[in-house]
């Protein structure tokens, strides 16, 4: 049985588009595999190299070591996919409005279907640790988020469309690796550090861009193309009009905790001199 049909309703929603072949679903599968390898093999260096270069790693706890090989990994996957997108939106003429005939809701490459594929191989990863740990790296919400997260990319891979918007949504990550380093140097002892205070203001400042602006011109798009996006495959198209607006109510309340905790740090580096 091949990948589209292992996918059970979700895969037949999409199939009356005949962008399935047996070479895609090799080609996914094999994605999807090469990402979660990339997080193991990023989740065992991290352990080898932080026993090595940092001398508080044997004082962690088993949960903290835990969670700091896993922020390892998603700062990996953070950068891996926030390069991807930034190439394939801006750089490549993939999605340029007048590089192709096909409308921009249609286009796909093999790239950016490899791309979506090992991202779902790492948010399947990152789940499966979150659940076997939880509630130790993460709550609901992570799991609400990574779920949503893998329905997008995996309804995007086997119809083709909307790849666009996917990708303006997995360069949010961008901001992921000043949220672990944030971590990091809390469980380090760093928090009075330079170094924590101008992370907190380059993570303020980026979510701000990548998880607040950047979905406010999603939207945008999606109003001033929605001729379009209505030509989406219908669970499609549903899920293109709920999980964005979930995601930003969710990017906003973090937000929020973000800029009181920055504005907390910077009292207190104020009134330490």
């Amino acid at each position: 049985m091949g990948f589209s049909v292992s996918l059970g309703l979700l895969a037949g929603s999409v199939s009356s588009y005949e962008f399935v072949s047996p070479r895609k679903e090799i080609q996914w599968l094999a994605s999807v595999f090469t990402g979660i390898i990339f997080c193991v093999i990023v989740y065992r260096l991290m352990a080898i190299f932080s026993s090595l270069l940092f001398a508080g790693y044997s004082k962690l706890t088993n949960t903290q070591k835990i969670e700091w090989n896993n922020r390892g990994f998603s700062t990996f996957h953070a950068l891996f996919a926030s390069f991807a997108s930034i190439y394939l939106l801006i750089f490549s003429n993939i999605f340029k409005e007048d590089s192709h005939e096909e409308l921009v809701i249609n286009r796909s490459s093999t790239l950016s279907d490899s791309v979506l594929a090992i991202s779902t191989g790492y948010f399947l990863a990152d789940v499966t640790m979150i659940l076997w740990n939880f509630p130790a790296l993460g709550g609901l919400e992570y799991v609400l988020h990574h779920g949503l997260s893998m329905l997008s990319l995996i309804q995007s891979l086997l119809s083709g469309q909307g790849q666009i918007y996917i990708l303006m949504v997995l360069f949010t990550e961008s901001t992921t690796p000043f949220v672990n380093l944030r971590w990091h140097l809390d469980v380090a002892g760093r928090k009075s550090s330079k170094l924590y205070i101008w992370n907190g203001i380059a993570l303020f400042l980026g979510w701000l861009v990548a998880r607040i602006i950047l979905f406010m011109f999603f939207f945008f798009h999606m109003w001033t193309h929605f001729d379009e996006v209505k030509k989406i495959f219908p669970l499609g198209f549903y899920t293109l009009l709920v999980v964005p607006p979930i995601l930003s109510i969710m990017n906003i309340f973090w937000f929020w905790k973000i800029a009181k905790g920055m504005v907390k740090t910077l009292s207190k580096a104020k009134h330490s001199k």
